[in-house]
C-alpha cells in the first residue's frame, strides 16, 4: 500500500477516535459536581447535543 492509501484508510478512523474522545470529555465535564438525581437529565442533554453535532438528531 502507498502512503496515500494508508492515509485514506486512517483519516476516518482517526476522526472517529477524536469524536469519541471529545464525547467522553464532554460527559466527564458535564457530570463533574452534578448531584446523582440530576445525572440522567444531564446525560440525556449531552447525548442530544452530540447527536445534533453529528447530524443525526431524531
Amino acid at each position: 500500500m502507498t502512503i496515500a492509501a494508508w492515509a485514506a484508510a486512517l483519516v476516518p478512523v482517526a476522526s472517529m477516535l477524536v469524536a469519541a474522545a471529545s464525547a467522553v470529555a464532554i460527559v466527564m465535564v458535564a457530570l463533574k459536581g452534578t448531584a446523582s438525581r440530576d445525572r440522567a437529565t444531564v446525560l440525556r442533554a449531552v447525548a442530544e447535543v452530540i447527536r445534533a453535532v453529528r447530524g443525526s438528531r431524531k
